[in-house]
């Protein structure tokens, strides 16, 4: 019975996780308005955190509770899912012309902090050390560069004096006590949602013998990646291709430099060597969008481009299942 309650709990834990962010986003954005905050600031700040929320909850509380092969599998894996069956499906739904400065400079950006990730993970390799750490220097290292990061979004949107983030994100102006009920409503199913994902994640490792950095990199990468999904996959359908891309990676950028940072910092986190290839598997998808890039027609993602991915990204699932 318990087990049996675990894993319900795990289920509920995403839904959680996602409309707690939802609340968190819509309440806080309200509250901006309310003190005639712009919406680009509003989108580069609270909407685009927002949905990253679900990855930095159970990063968290997976690096307190020691389960650090979780809190890594969980944001190599949802960088991988972003690219692969995301941004695969979207441009399946609909072909994504990318702009200059995408092709330029925000997908290189994300490359680099894939390589970044990579050689922080392994630095200790060059010091003959046997244990490998994402250690606090290493995060305050990706904060470092994730703030370079965020200096370059800010110039961009004050040059094209253009909305760079969700222009379908509509904000609602509330009365201020229903804007701090949905925060802190927000607030409390994050937690609540990432414990229970922790949690059941942890109890499915240890219950089929799974590692937990497979259902990090598989179930709970794929669940903590909904939000991303259902945008990016909307706003294809509405055939707003600039959404559908920056909010891959943009997310991809924070996952990598703000969440892993922030989480290492809160408690290094021991790094399994066997991750390597995931993180080459990341690498590997990135350097595919540049690829995409190069060979489709006026820097797009094409349909086929899209099947491709979708097929890629079964393949490593397949791999990871034979690996487990």
């Amino acid at each position: 019975m318990g087990d049996t309650l675990t894993y319900v709990l795990f289920v509920v834990g995403f839904v959680l996780l996602i409309k707690g962010a939802d609340y968190l986003v819509d309440g806080s954005s309200s509250i901006a308005k309310k003190f005639n905050i712009s919406d680009f600031i509003v989108g580069m700040t609270i909407v685009s955190f927002g949905t990253s929320m679900p990855e930095l909850i159970v990063n968290i509380l997976a690096s307190v509770n020691g389960s650090s092969e979780l809190a890594i599998g969980n944001i190599i894996g949802s960088n991988i899912a972003n690219i692969l069956l995301i941004l695969g499906i979207s441009s399946v739904i609909c072909p994504l012309p990318l702009h200059r400065n995408t092709v330029l400079s925000e997908i290189p950006f994300s490359l680099t902090s894939a390589l970044l990730v990579g050689f922080l993970a392994n630095a200790a390799l060059f010091d003959s050390k046997e244990n490998l750490t994402i250690s606090r220097p290493d995060g305050i290292i990706l904060l470092f560069f994730f703030a370079l990061f965020l200096a370059y979004i800010f110039r961009m949107g004050k040059e094209s004096q253009s909305p760079l983030v969700e222009a379908d994100h509509e904000i609602v102006i509330m009365p201020m006590y229903k804007s701090i009920l949905m925060i802190t409503g927000g607030c409390l199913a994050l937690f609540l949602g990432g414990k229970w994902v922790v949690d059941g994640a942890v109890k499915i490792a240890e219950h089929f013998g799974f590692s937990q950095t497979f259902i990090g990199l598989t179930i709970v990468a794929i669940g903590t990646s909904l939000p991303e999904l259902v945008t990016s996959a909307m706003a294809a359908r509405k055939k707003n291709t600039d959404i559908a891309v920056g909010n891959v990676i943009g997310s991809n950028i924070l996952n990598l430099l703000w969440i892993l940072g922030v989480s290492s910092i809160t408690m290094p986190l021991p790094f399994d060597i066997t991750t390597n290839t995931d993180i080459v598997v990341l690498i590997f998808a990135s350097s595919l969008l540049l690829l995409a890039m190069a060979t489709g027609t006026k820097n797009a993602i094409d349909r086929w481009d899209g099947i491709a991915f979708v097929f890629i990204y079964v393949a490593y699932i397949v791999f990871l299942v034979y690996r487990g």
